[in-house]
């Protein structure tokens, strides 16, 4: 059957604290609060600032186009041919520096540049505006890739009822040097947006650093608390979440540690009480056994009813004196008064011995690696496989195999009776006895529980067919697996390739002049 699990730990939990710890989070939330505030500042400064630019470039065109064209179209003679138009277009350019005038009247044009495409840059939208006479508008306009604004004024008739001449004027400005402005501004911001984040991640670190340390303390005390230090506490500063965190934590310490003092006075006294109940009983099993050894001797000269019932109380009799045994060695356990007397033994010669000094030799069939020498203490090795063997022949069916050998390998913590180890013991060699049966086998759920004290397989079986290890007292497997526990081994249960169920004890390969673990 497979041996125990190999030892090593996972770092991943390490690296995950590292990549996805409370500091990690908090400097992460820092520092993208002051990414999305500084994005949004800019974004509102630049749109603000834009707005802004644009709004005084298009005021002071829209006036000085105004004021240019009134005081030109003061001595406008209409209506005007090609000659003069041009003229008038150049003179209101003149006023107005360098921007584009175009002058139309009717199906006359005229340009102060000649030689500037002003086609896509004035709008049909912009002069249907423009010709409906509703004053002076204005639309700003992307002509290759290039930002203008272009204002547009109808020219009336100074007598007072506003009415339309015909003349529309129409002025280009450039906005490139608005544009650059702007762009400058919000390169300045965008310089600006690193500092900040820096800043952001040291003051994350440093509000991290404050609001973590209590938190470390807290999880250190904590450990200390899982690992059995009930004296562990962390001290209480300040009067907000995290002081009333660590004064929570202190009296559910206190209260764990009065509980745990409780119990352990409490279980002291049940095992006092287990010891002393077993010691006091053995005197007096001690004289009812005899007596049942008499009447067992002489049933068969009392009648058939009183003979059955003199052989009952004898059987009844060795069982509660065998409980008494096993609940004195489970007291001994559990106070840890056990003492192994080891010495280096022919393990082959052991099981051969247990087998034989049962009536077993003929019922088993044995496969023993011959030679196969350990420092282990013989008589509790005889009870182990005593109650392993006597489990299979009890519970299984026949063929039931004793299998001793040697293994190399290491094991790591793990769960009696699933199939893994329940020891820790380095990487070495390894003996293994394997007793095997061809019968039901055990359940999973069985399987899981087949070490508790007084655990039954089968709660349907009558109290004498109970008997889980031979012994009658529902303590046998436990025993065993103390004993294994106690040469610095273990006992493993799995089901068999071939049906039933296979026990395995495995116990370190020590000899005389090694460190025992």
């Amino acid at each position: 059957m497979g041996g125990p699990p190999p030892a090593g730990g996972s770092p991943r939990g390490r690296s995950r604290r590292l990549v996805g710890g409370l500091r990690t989070r908090l400097v992460v939330a820092f520092v993208v609060v002051a990414l999305i505030s500084a994005v949004t500042a800019t974004a509102l400064a630049y749109r603000d600032a834009r707005t802004a630019v644009l709004r005084r470039t298009q005021d002071a065109a829209v006036n000085d186009v105004r004021t240019r064209v009134t005081a030109v179209a003061a001595d406008f003679d209409l209506p005007p041919d090609q000659r003069s138009l041009a003229r008038f277009a150049a003179k209101v350019s003149d006023g107005l520096g360098a921007r584009i005038v175009v002058a139309r009247y009717q199906d006359l044009v005229a340009v102060s540049d000649p030689l500037a495409d002003t086609e896509g840059r004035i709008t049909v939208e912009l002069r249907s505006a423009v010709r409906a006479g509703d004053g002076t508008r204005f639309q700003r306009v992307t002509w290759r890739d290039e930002p203008y604004l272009v204002v547009g004024m109808p020219v009336t008739y100074a007598d007072g009822d506003r009415r339309f001449s015909g003349l529309e004027v129409f002025a280009i400005t450039d906005l490139r040097a608005e544009r650059d402005d702007t762009a400058a501004l919000l390169d300045s911001v965008r310089a600006g947006l690193l500092p900040v984040v820096v800043l952001a991640a040291v003051l994350a670190l440093l509000a991290a650093g404050t609001v973590l340390r209590p938190v470390r303390k807290l999880g250190r005390a904590t450990r200390e608390l899982a690992e059995g230090d009930l004296g562990s506490r962390v001290a209480v500063r300040g009067h907000d979440e995290l002081a009333d965190l660590a004064r929570t934590f202190n009296e559910t310490a206190d209260a764990l540690q009065v509980s745990d003092a409780r119990l352990r006075e409490q279980e002291a006294k049940a095992r006092r009480f287990v010891a002393d109940v077993s010691h006091e009983l053995r005197t007096p099993l001690a004289a009812m056994t005899m007596v049942a050894t008499v009447l067992e001797e002489d049933a068969d000269q009392l009648p058939p009813d009183a003979a059955r019932a003199a052989r009952t109380v004898g059987a009844e009799t060795a069982r509660l004196a065998r409980l008494v045994e096993d609940l004195m060695e489970i007291s001994r356990f559990d106070a840890h008064a056990i003492r192994l007397h080891a010495a280096e033994t022919d393990l082959a010669d052991t099981v051969r011995a247990s087998l034989a000094l049962r009536g077993w030799t003929g019922r088993v069939e044995v496969r023993l690696d011959e030679g196969v020498r350990a420092v282990v203490d013989r008589r509790r090795v005889d009870v182990i496989v005593a109650n392993l063997v006597g489990n299979a022949l009890r519970h299984g069916a026949p063929p039931v195999t004793v299998t001793l050998g040697t293994r190399t390998g290491s094991t790591s913590s793990g769960t009696p009776g699933t199939g893994t180890g329940a020891s820790a013991h380095a990487c070495g060699e390894w003996v293994t006895v394997e007793v095997a049966d061809h019968g039901p086998g055990l359940p999973p759920e069985a399987r899981e529980r087949v070490f508790d004290r007084f655990y039954k397989a089968d709660a349907a079986r009558t109290r004498s067919a109970a008997d889980t290890g031979g012994r009658g007292s529902g303590l046998g497997t436990a025993i065993a697996l103390e004993n294994a526990r106690l040469h610095g081994g273990t006992i493993a249960v799995a089901e068999g390739p071939e049906g039933g169920s296979v026990f395995t004890l495995w116990l370190p390969l020590r000899r005389t002049g090694e460190d025992a673990e």
